[in-house]
């Protein structure tokens, strides 16, 4: 039987992801000041006058420009290979190696300063000597896409130049022939003069800009399909999910965001030993897990070393939205990975909740309020509701939303009142005058715990206190349904917001508050923050872990898309899920 007890192959594991991290970030930097070198050699003007080779075989002065450009497109694509090789992608190892020997050769053949040429060999030493740590996989399909968009560019360009030529036969000297517009269009795309001369001086810059504007085009977009990481569309298997609730009912209760992992798209890797797990989706080559590991904590090494494993083999960016502090610390110790503090948590203790006192005032005001407009809820296990009252929920629910857009990654399961798949979940109805107009679903947290998932209400009835009921009422039911702690809703930089407001603060905290309240007109920060807080909660940090701070705004952007606020416009997600 396996276990995912500290050994010494786990050892050996740890210290073969911190070497292979700590070997890309060398050949990644390397890449970098090679490319940047080559680039300054042809800029510089006294290293420019270096590279003549055309004049040395004589050949032709257009073949010194187009031997210019090649090495200038190598040094570029040189800097633009670093992400990939940081990645530690085969493919963009490949490429690299390519792109050493050429500029060497180049180096040498054109007598280039030194320091470029060092800086290159080396490079290629080392990218051979290390080519055993390069093996992400690239997107499967990335190589075709990247030849069709290739092509696709380069035709573009010409036809467009070619149109040009033909259109305006005024503006050219003389009558060049069909072959020779030709030969102008197609050397446009690599920025080289072709046989045709102008009469506007303006049109020749013209069809030069867009010639070599498609050519660059061409080759940035081949490059982007030729390196991108594989984005598996998500979904979560039977067996899958089998499994998970299987560690849930084990344990269940460690983690509040536990049951969010059996989202329909997440996937979800296990550790050797299968008792412990971790649930991620992946969305703009950043793979997102979300909350603690699953299972047994003895076992979370295991799961931790299994994801991180997945994640250099298909080149992603590994991050982990929302998970506790001890979920941090233990991330920070396998994986040698970062935390930030995301923010806070609102957990109520059943046990020592009332609206009576001071404090609670404002709720309790809210509550007698909307009581007295005539409003009754129901507090119900899904178990219990019967299965024409769910659709008739579902489909209002629908109707309120508006949208099939999803919000929600982390702490949101992506379905609403599925009574087959979640039993156990709790619904909480507000209904007035024979109608619904509000609800609210929690998903079990273990056996005595719940975790809120959907918060809707009729958009027709005001918010005048219609949530405060809805959870109050929860709350008072909890002891007949089990239940002892309550996670509610996610307060992002709570503990920042709090300090703003503390007499004595300091003039980058009041700003730093003042920036996020700011950011609430779209976002709810400052107003989440403060509905959670009149319920009395038990603050619980959650952090972001990461790899580097370079990461943070490509994960910024993965973890918005997740959440459904934003992120790559719907036309790009297309296009780039069609090619």
């Amino acid at each position: 039987m396996q276990t995912d007890s500290p050994t010494a192959e786990a050892a050996e594991g740890r210290f073969a992801r911190f070497r292979g991290r700590r070997i890309a970030r060398v050949v990644t930097w390397a890449a970098r000041i090679a490319g940047l070198l080559t680039i300054l050699s042809l800029v510089a003007p006294l290293l420019r006058r270096r590279l003549q080779p055309a004049t040395w075989f004589g050949l032709p002065p257009e073949a010194t420009f187009v031997g210019t450009a090649v090495v200038a497109t190598l040094g570029v694509g040189l800097m633009m290979l670093a992400t990939g090789l940081r990645r530690r992608k085969r493919r963009a190892w490949q490429l690299a190696v390519v792109a050493c020997v050429l500029l060497v050769v180049s180096h040498v053949v054109g007598r280039h300063v030194i320091a470029p040429t060092v800086v290159t060999l080396v490079l290629l030493v080392g990218l051979l000597l290390t080519r055993r740590e390069f093996t992400a996989m690239p997107d499967p399909v990335g190589r075709l896409a990247a030849v069709r968009v290739v092509v696709q560019m380069l035709l573009g360009g010409f036809l467009v130049v070619t149109l040009l030529l033909f259109v305006r036969p005024s503006l050219l000297v003389g009558r060049p022939t069909v072959g020779e517009r030709l030969a102008q269009a197609a050397l446009s795309l690599v920025g080289v003069s072709g046989p045709v001369e102008f009469r506007a001086l303006w049109f020749d810059d013209l069809t030069a800009v867009l010639g070599l504007t498609f050519g660059i085009a061409a080759l940035v977009l081949g490059g982007y399909f030729l390196l991108r990481s594989a984005e598996p569309r998500p979904a979560l298997t039977e067996e899958d999910g089998s499994r998970i609730r299987e560690l849930l009912a084990r344990h269940g209760r460690a983690d509040s965001l536990g049951y969010f992992a059996l989202r329909r798209d997440k996937a979800v890797v296990f550790s050797p030993s299968g008792k412990a797990a971790v649930a991620y989706r992946v969305v703009a080559g950043v793979a997102l897990a979300s909350g603690d590991p699953l299972g047994d904590l003895e076992a979370w090494p295991g799961a931790i070393g299994e994801f991180l494993d997945t994640c250099r083999r298909y080149g992603w960016v590994a991050a982990v939205l929302g998970c506790s502090e001890a979920g941090a610390r233990v991330w920070a110790r396998e994986g040698g990975l970062d935390a930030l503090e995301l923010g806070d948590e609102a957990v109520v203790d059943v046990a020592t909740f009332s609206l009576q006192g001071r404090s609670m005032r404002t709720v309790r005001q809210a509550v007698s309020r909307v009581r007295r407009a005539g409003y009754e809820t129901s507090v119900r296990r899904l178990r219990d509701v019967p299965d024409e009252e769910l659709v008739a929920l579902r489909e209002l629910v629908a109707s309120w939303r508006g949208s099939p857009a999803e919000r929600g990654f982390s702490m949101a399961l992506s379905r609403a009142l599925d009574g087959d798949a979640d039993p156990d979940a709790v619904i909480v109805v507000a209904t007035a005058e024979g109608s619904t107009r509000g609800l609210l679903q929690f998903v079990p947290w273990g056996e005595d715990g719940l975790s809120l998932d959907l918060m809707v209400r009729d958009p027709a009835v005001p918010d005048n206190g219609l949530n405060e009921l809805l959870i109050a009422d929860l709350l008072a039911a909890c002891r007949g349904l089990g239940v002892d702690r309550v996670s509610l809703n996610f307060a992002v930089f709570r503990s920042a917001l709090e300090r703003g407001e503390k007499i004595g603060a300091g003039p980058v905290a009041r700003l730093w508050a003042r920036l996020l309240r700011i950011a609430s007109r779209w976002w709810q920060i400052d107003t989440l923050y403060r509905f959670n807080a009149r319920f009395g909660p038990v603050w619980v940090p959650r952090f972001l872990v990461f790899d580097a701070v370079r990461d943070l705004p490509r994960i910024a952007v993965a973890a918005f898309e997740a959440e459904g606020y934003g992120g790559r416009p719907p036309t790009l997600l297309r296009l780039l899920r069609r090619t």
